[in-house]
């Protein structure tokens, strides 16, 4: 019985069932784990999203920016970028299950393994944030988006403000400051306020900013953290830390990593990938 996490896949199917091939997987023994981004700048988003739904509990996903903006041009609520491939999705015959379904995925998962807490999200996590803050939080979005508010909650969902944390923040801003942080942070000043601008390798930071996983006083820090969205950042695989957006889309790899007995016991696997997109195109 195997535990996996599966980095951004963004609607390269083919990639997909290659690694899962490449890992041995089997839906009735292991279980994998999707860090969000599914669909969007890849061919196949609804192949994506129809291969996640066969496979049913085996395979356990949580939302990326690239969902939630599907789920908003899908309502309406933004008009398609030029860069989008979320036709095959928007124009299916079963394109009200396919956004259904994904709009039943949460924002933040957590799963206890060897012994210790495994914390998944897309992007980031705030610096004042528990792993109990983080799930918490994260529900709140999630009871929207399976709500019969959803359209309001998307129209409300844009935006690169309020940047810094408040427990007293309320309504819209409340839950866009958790979308913001769950979907879309990289970059952090040493007090949590994102930056929403910088899209570098963690090397190059930024003057006054810092990786979120890097801010002083994390209280995260003593949970494991798996996430993808920072393509430009690639692998990183820490005690506290697991990066997984090795950039399949951009003519890199789809990565998986592989936990053992113990969440310290992984290994890397990995399909090396098509080039879908070009950066500025």
């Amino acid at each position: 019985m195997a535990l996996y996490c599966v980095g951004d896949i963004q609607g390269c199917d083919e990639a997909f069932g290659r690694l899962l091939s490449a890992i041995g997987f089997s839906p009735s023994r292991d279980t994998v784990y999707l860090l969000g981004d599914l669909v969007n700048r890849g061919p196949g988003s609804a192949a994506v999203l129809r291969r996640c739904m066969k496979l049913g509990d085996s395979v356990r996903a949580l939302l990326g920016n690239h969902d939630l903006h599907l789920l908003a041009t899908a309502h309406g609520v933004r008009p398609p970028s030029r860069r989008d491939t979320l036709q095959d999705v928007l124009q299916a015959p079963d394109r009200q299950a396919l956004l259904d379904w994904l709009r039943q995925q949460p924002l933040a998962r957590r799963v206890r393994h060897g012994g210790a807490d495994l914390l998944m999200v897309h992007a980031g996590v705030l610096p004042q944030w528990s792993a109990d803050d983080v799930l918490a939080l994260a529900d709140e979005v999630h009871a929207m988006l399976r709500g019969p508010a959803l359209p309001d909650f998307l129209r409300q969902m844009y935006g690169n403000s309020p940047d810094q944390w408040d427990a007293g923040l309320q309504g819209a801003d409340r839950l866009r400051i958790i979308v913001n942080a769950l979907t879309r942070l990289r970059f952090c000043t040493p007090e949590g306020r994102m930056d929403f601008e910088s899209t570098e390798s963690a090397a190059h930071a930024p003057a006054g900013l810092l990786p979120w996983f890097d801010a002083p006083g994390r209280r995260t820090s003593g949970t494991l953290i798996a996430f993808g969205h920072w393509s430009t950042l690639g692998w990183i695989s820490r005690p506290d830390i697991q990066g997984l957006d090795t950039g399949c889309v951009w003519g890199g790899a789809l990565s998986a990593v592989r936990f053992g007995a113990t969440l310290a016991e992984r290994e890397h696997c990995k399909v090396q990938c098509a080039q879908q997109q070009r950066p500025g195109e």
